[in-house]
């Protein structure tokens, strides 16, 4: 195995031939990282460094010397991390706890990018259940209990949402329920529920999508990896309070069972809604889970998906979007993105977002026949999930993850996930 690549952080180009704007430079078998003056600053061109030192090949880095700390590792980490790589950072030895929780932060990641980089054929509704279930119970083996809910027991349990998108794959859909308890007490309150879109792969259904937005479709679980990672990490960390997780797992596929634009369906809490798009399932299995929260009597729900393109339009991929009613809620959220150094953005939602897509036949439909949902489609599609939040909405926060998945390689970012979001979400359901 080949020795690491010193890599050192520097105010001063240590060679004289090098534009002055370049981050990255190399001298007596080394590697210098550029600094300037704004930290925040600082952490993108770390991040940038790392995707030139992935790309050129180099297989492990070693940090040296001076101003190593742990946000500055993370960023080298998350640029120098590639779908197909297998790098490794070897982390400054400076602080042994701020190497553990670096390498906590690196293995959850991995796992959560390797959920959403996969191919569809080899993580499909039930895979992504049991991979999650499994990870979770080896972590906490004492505090962690689980049920898949699978095929025409959804039917039977209620879950018209689940079952509904995913009842023309041959992969049968599957509701995930991981209880994570570390109390004691079987009768403990849960404090927070999460709840992940596991769509495994997103074709649109009868809405059917042109090919070139296909091609990304077995991304469309990238919230319940988010939410999955984010409680791994939280465990990693000592969370001590109940957690309930909510995957809501489903291919959207077209068979002569597959449901239709004109449908209505009828959900557990006795809602209807009209389906006017195929396209717009994630918010449909979505509605399942936050039932599945309010049953479980969560005090904080927190839901994540890659739901629309509404959101990306408007924050692009170096973003994910915030939507809540709560507003004490959604500042805790933000707070904790700031900490975790993770860029997270509130987009308007209000009450009466919930009214935005009406319909004729039902309580409400799950969009507007409109190209992306219309004007607005972000916030009215959080208004659809309004209507089926816990507590009138209060406690509960919605993630549209724009974010998580970068479609071609950026100056930051490999092609692939980047499973932004899992931080702040372990650090809001931890605090």
């Amino acid at each position: 195995m080949s020795s690491a690549l010193p890599i050192y952080l520097t105010d001063k180009m240590p060679v004289n031939y090098i534009s002055e704007k370049a981050v990255l430079c190399f001298k007596d078998e080394a590697a210098y990282i550029v600094l300037e003056e704004s930290e925040s600053e600082n952490l993108r061109r770390i991040q940038k460094a790392g995707r030139q030192l992935d790309n050129q090949g180099i297989k492990q880095l070693a940090p040296m010397g001076d101003g190593w700390d742990k946000e500055r590792q993370w960023a080298l980490s998350l640029g120098y991390t590639s779908t197909l790589s297998t790098n490794k950072v070897q982390w400054h030895e400076g602080d042994k706890a701020v190497t553990e929780q670096l390498q906590h932060m690196s293995d959850v990641y991995r796992f959560a990018r390797e959920l959403v980089n996969l191919s569809a054929e080899e993580i499909y509704p039930l895979s992504l259940a049991e991979r999650v279930a499994n990870h979770l119970t080896e972590l906490a083996p004492e505090h962690v209990s689980y049920e898949i809910i699978k095929g025409d027991e959804l039917k039977d349990a209620g879950w018209m949402g689940i079952y509904t998108v995913g009842r023309a794959s041959q992969h049968i859909p599957a509701m995930l329920v991981v209880d994570y308890n570390p109390t004691g007490d079987a009768n403990a309150p849960v404090e927070s529920a999460l709840i992940g879109k596991g769509i495994t792969y997103d074709s649109g259904g009868y809405s059917i999508k042109p090919s070139e937005g296909m091609l990304s479709m077995k991304c469309d679980m990238g919230g319940a990896a988010t939410v999955s990672g984010a409680l791994s990490l939280a465990i990693r960390n000592g969370l001590n309070k109940r957690v309930k997780l909510f995957l809501c797992c489903a291919e959207n596929m077209i068979d002569g069972r597959a449901y239709k634009l004109g449908d209505v369906i009828t959900y557990k809490n006795g809602t209807t809604v009209e389906v006017v798009n195929t396209d717009a399932e994630g918010r449909l299995v979505l509605a399942d889970g936050l039932q599945a929260a309010g049953e479980a009597g969560a005090k904080q729900v927190i839901d994540a998906a890659t739901l629309t393109g509404a959101a990306q339009m408007a924050v692009g991929n170096e973003y994910n979007a915030l939507f809540s009613i709560d507003d004490q809620a959604a500042t805790k959220a933000l707070n904790c993105a700031v900490q975790q150094g993770e860029a997270l953005w509130r987009l308007p939602l209000a009450s009466w977002h919930a009214e935005n897509c009406p319909s004729a036949f039902a309580d409400t439909a799950n969009s507007r026949p409109q190209k992306g949902g219309g004007a607005g489609g972000a916030s009215n599609a959080a208004g659809f999930l309004l209507r089926f939040a816990p507590n009138d909405g209060k406690g509960w926060l919605h993630f549209d993850l724009a974010g998580a998945y970068q479609k071609s390689a950026t100056a930051m970012w490999p092609v692939g996930a980047t499973a932004m979001g899992v931080r702040t979400i372990a650090a809001t359901i931890t605090d």
